[in-house]
């Protein structure tokens, strides 16, 4: 019997321009990047090792190619990049995520700084801040783990992406976050006039504004999406309960889409907020809103 033919090599750099090329016909925004992730994805390894072995000249067999090749084609497909990898970063951290919970954005990052900023600068020496529909805990776990004086809470009252969020709170261990399944008008009546900083990214998306981007509008669940005819049922919800939550001299920081600032600053004032000021992310579009409670 003659020995099995030793699997075939295939050369990386040749994989990933191909994967490249394929994802750019898909229409996904950054088909490099993403090809590269699918290969560090494939082999176990980061994507810094992908691009020193492409540059090396290094090969891959037949199984690997083949496994690449079902990655890729799932990405084509537009299903997101992290429900594939099954990760998403955010800030320091790597949370788990997948079908049924919103996947964080970069543009959330400035979001969770706004909220750590207002929460290092507290008075009180163990200050607490609640996040409202944590998600993947993504906001909350930023905060327990990049001000450990603090006591995060967070709250969510999506089954599905409940799942997810007690996973990555395992899996972080941060001792002085908790999380609660609890309605997000009903949360932590426990905390009232206790809390420094309220923070959430709620969903914000007008109900006839359908999301361009396929990752988005397929993948995304509508319950993280969707807030009602103008975007701002919940945002109405987020400014009574930070009313409730907050002491006096209390921050509220709330992300929202870049033409929503002027009507949230609004009903922020109308509701009794003080100092209600709309910031830019990175790329400068307005996406957070901030008030101080009176």
């Amino acid at each position: 019997m003659e020995p099995a033919a030793a699997p075939a090599p295939h050369s990386l750099a040749l994989l990933i321009r191909l994967a490249t090329e394929q994802l750019a016909r898909a229409g996904v925004s950054d088909p490099g990047v993403d090809a590269e992730l699918l290969v560090a994805h494939a082999l176990g390894v980061s994507r810094g090792a992908v691009q020193a072995a492409g540059i090396r000249g290094d090969d891959i067999d037949d199984e690997t190619a083949a496994r690449l090749a079902g990655l890729v084609q799932r990405r084509a497909t537009r299903e997101p990049l992290q429900h594939i990898t099954g990760t998403a970063p955010f800030r320091h951290l790597e949370l788990r995520v997948g079908p049924g919970v919103f996947v964080p954005r970069p543009e959330t990052e400035v979001v969770a700084q706004f909220a750590i900023d207002a929460l290092t600068a507290a008075a009180s020496p163990s200050p607490i801040a609640v996040d409202l529909g944590t998600g993947s805990g993504a906001i909350a776990l930023a905060l327990a783990t990049e001000v450990p004086h603090a006591q995060v809470h967070a709250a969510e009252n999506s089954v599905d992406a409940f799942v997810w969020t007690a996973e990555n709170f395992r899996a972080v261990g941060a001792a002085n976050a908790r999380l609660a399944f609890v309605d997000l008008e009903h949360a932590f009546p426990e905390l009232d006039g206790t809390v420094s900083v309220v923070v959430s990214n709620p969903p914000y998306v007008p109900d006839a504004a359908i999301p361009r981007d396929p990752e988005v509008r397929l993948f995304d669940p509508p319950a993280a999406l969707y807030g009602g005819e103008d975007g701002l049922d919940v945002v109405r919800v987020l400014s009574r309960v930070g009313m409730r939550l907050l002491h006096p001299g209390g921050t509220l920081v709330i992300e929202h889409g870049e033409w929503q600032g002027e009507p949230i600053r609004d009903l922020l004032t109308a509701d009794g907020w003080r100092a209600a000021a709309t910031h830019p992310d990175l790329t400068l579009r307005d996406r957070a809103t901030t008030a101080v409670r009176p």
